[in-house]
């Protein structure tokens, strides 16, 4: 059974909101960046692994990190990756790698994972995603993860399901970031939950929907000829990849769906997009300030995020709710409060100090 258990893991982005420690030449799955002793893709990696078997596991990224992960991942070859010749969002990269699945094993069922979310609780995370393969290797269904809301969450979409008895739930709709008031009813209504991008289906459910909703890019990407997993492959992505509409799955394929359901779960889920959410998941001093990397003295100060290289000394004074990031040689200095301005950041720091520095 576990023969026909699939990932991919979704390792293309750059991470941006988290400069100057996530730069284009080194984006932040490639970065240990709770201090752990592992990168978050090599987490993720190990997580899924406890249930796929490491030849299963595709790694979905751009061409220029293919020897950062071949150098993370020890247990991946070369042909297990698939190395985007243009970035076209999530749809395009997720039907191919359904395709080249479908051509090694047409019984395959695969989860699609981002590769820098944190879960704290891995068993948990482990029997989720295995009730999610038996139920998709049993029936014509789309399913996705979707965790309990602790708060109204702006950032994050919404799925809302049917209330019933059942463990597995039909949705009935996506809502895509919701403003702060609508985001208060949803909660409130208790029949929704965040959309964490983490799906599982059958290789034939998902090229199904494809040929349903995405009929263009099918025609793109299916040759019918075979060319997956043999030597033609990557000149054939290379060919036709960037041909794809640039879409992401939600849009694509999961709005459109009649078939799509979600499990409830709750197993210490974080998506460490900002400074903000991953300075939630660090231990804190008495204080609240919170320390990766260095050795901090802090004085008067609370409420502050610091992260530096191992071994760095760092005394702060009289700061509040500030983060304060060194890598090599630059320092960002920014209040917690503004760190959506980061993204803004990076263009100006690309216009003064060149790319090199983003």
């Amino acid at each position: 059974m576990k023969n026909n258990y699939y990932a991919v893991i979704m390792a293309g982005g750059v991470g941006s909101r988290f400069w100057p420690m996530s730069t284009s030449n080194f984006p932040k799955q490639f970065h240990d960046m709770l201090g752990a002793g592992q990168s978050l893709i090599q987490r993720t990696f190990e997580r899924i692994n406890d249930l796929v078997p490491s030849e299963n596991i595709l790694i979905a990224t751009n061409k220029r990190y293919e020897d950062l992960v071949l150098e993370q991942l020890s247990k991946t070859t070369k042909n297990q990756l698939l190395l985007e010749p243009a970035m076209r969002n999530t749809a395009p990269c997720i039907l191919y790698a359904a395709l080249k699945i479908y051509n090694q094993n047409p019984d395959g069922v695969m989860l699609v994972a981002p590769s820098d979310h944190w879960i704290d609780d891995e068993a948990e995370f482990t029997r989720n995603i295995e009730t999610s393969y038996k139920a998709c290797s049993k029936s014509d269904i789309l399913m996705t993860l979707g965790i309990q809301p602790d708060s109204p969450n702006t950032g994050y979409g919404y799925i809302q399901f049917n209330k019933d008895e059942t463990e597995i739930k039909k949705v009935k709709n996506f809502t895509e970031k919701p403003n702060l008031e609508t985001a208060k009813e949803f909660i409130s209504s208790g029949d929704y939950l965040w959309n964490a991008g983490i799906f599982v289906w059958s290789v034939k459910s998902i090229i199904k929907a494809f040929k349903n909703s995405l009929p263009e890019m099918i025609d793109i990407l299916d040759d019918e000829n075979n060319v997956y997993n043999s030597d033609f492959e990557d000149d054939f992505i290379n060919t036709n990849y960037a041909k794809c509409e640039n879409i992401s799955i939600d849009f694509g394929i999961m709005e459109k769906a009649e078939n799509v359901h979600v499990l409830p779960v709750d197993f210490g889920w974080n998506d460490l997009g900002t400074w903000g959410s991953l300075y939630n998941k660090l231990e804190k001093d008495s204080e609240e300030n919170a320390t990766v990397g260095g050795q901090t003295i802090f004085r008067d100060a609370n409420g502050n995020m610091i992260r530096t290289q191992n071994g760095k000394k760092v005394v702060i004074q009289g700061l509040k709710d500030y983060i304060v990031v060194e890598k090599d040689d630059v320092l960002l200095i920014c209040p917690k409060k503004d760190e959506q301005d980061i993204k803004q950041i990076t263009s100006e720091v690309r216009g003064t100090f060149g790319e090199d520095f983003v």
